[in-house]
């Protein structure tokens, strides 16, 4: 479970098309225009600050979908998150992810 203030530094990238309109990971539909994201190991509900470390701009986002499934990476955007820090075009990017609230209860999967 992680803690209020727990950090990780990597690679992000986003996803929209062809997800957006399908299942998320914890039962939801996914809509690339909510801020969302993908993450391996944090629970459903946890909420991230994302840090684009190039131009500092930052997203709060809900942890909603697993993945990323590409090594190196730690985090998968929704397309309207990855528009607000400015990462779009780039399509990955160095973030520094900072717990801004975790879930009462870890939801499962």
């Amino acid at each position: 479970m992680p803690r209020k203030g727990e950090t990780q530094t990597g690679i992000a990238s986003w996803y929209g098309v062809p997800y957006h309109g399908r299942r998320a990971a914890n039962g939801e539909v996914y809509d690339m225009n909510k801020l969302t994201a993908a993450h391996r190991e944090y629970p459903f509900e946890t909420v991230v600050r994302v840090r684009h470390l190039g131009n500092r701009k930052e997203v709060d986002v809900r942890i909603t979908d697993r993945g990323p499934f590409v090594d190196g990476r730690i985090i998968d955007l929704s397309r309207a998150a990855a528009d607000r820090i400015g990462m779009v075009k780039e399509g990955v990017t160095k973030v520094r992810l900072k717990v801004v609230r975790a879930p009462a209860k870890a939801a499962r999967r």
